[in-house]
């Protein structure tokens, strides 16, 4: 049976599942937060080390300006009225991703939640934040050679946003879209991969229970027989 050290999902559908409920983009944006804290509360059952979450991407700033706003104040809300709930969880925020181009008040508020909850372990949150992979990857190799390192596949995965942690063992995309959208490309070499019709807000406990015990069966050869 698989051990299960780190889920990584695409978080896909919620514009969508709010057009089509006949509301607003925005109105499905928030309708996932619900399925957030669903997925976290069966991940801290499950007792799964390590859950990555792509919230925001390097290409979603090509939305138009107001769902952008709505986005950054929906994440600025969460981490304020969830910080002292995750503290409480003993569950440890990451954010990764180039933060640069956030305006300050984002800034300030998820250094301050990585600072609050550096020394939990229940739980590691990987917020995916401004994210792009091959721009992650591309950074990584120029830091490496600017400081002269010797480039190996183990130099590289230990200079990426996701160093100390394992790769993730299951990749879930939501949506009825099967791509990876320039998500943890480096990192999903081996991870099994479950594309799931359901839009965000529609995906459930019982969706992701069925997945990660589905998970648990799979014969892994990684390049053996």
């Amino acid at each position: 049976m698989n051990p299960i050290k780190h889920v990584a999902i695409i978080m896909d559908g919620n514009g969508r599942w709010g057009i089509k409920k006949k509301k607003s983009r925005n109105y499905g944006h928030k309708a996932g937060l619900k399925t957030v804290e669903k997925i976290i509360k069966i991940s801290l059952k499950k007792k799964i080390p390590y859950l990555t979450l792509f919230a925001f991407s390097t290409e979603n700033w090509k939305r138009p300006q107001e769902e952008i706003n709505f986005l950054l104040k929906l994440l600025e809300n969460f981490l304020k009225n969830k910080l002292e709930d995750l503290v409480k969880q003993n569950i440890k925020l990451k954010i990764i991703g180039n933060r640069s181009k956030f305006p300050n008040n984002i800034k300030k508020i998820i250094n301050y939640s990585e600072e609050k909850t550096k020394n939990s372990n229940r739980l590691q949150i990987n917020l995916a934040l401004n994210y792009g992979s091959k721009s992650e990857i591309v950074d990584t190799i120029k830091k490496l050679i600017k400081n002269k390192k010797n480039i190996t596949q183990k130099v590289i995965s230990h200079n990426l946003y996701t160093s100390n942690m394992p790769d993730p063992d299951i990749l879930i995309r939501t949506g009825n879209t099967k791509r990876l959208s320039n998500f943890l490309l480096w990192q999903l070499a081996y991870s099994e991969i479950f594309f799931e019709k359901k839009l965000w807000p529609d995906f459930n406990e019982n969706d992701y229970s069925l997945i990660l015990n589905k998970f648990k069966n799979i014969k892994r050869n990684f390049g053996k027989i």
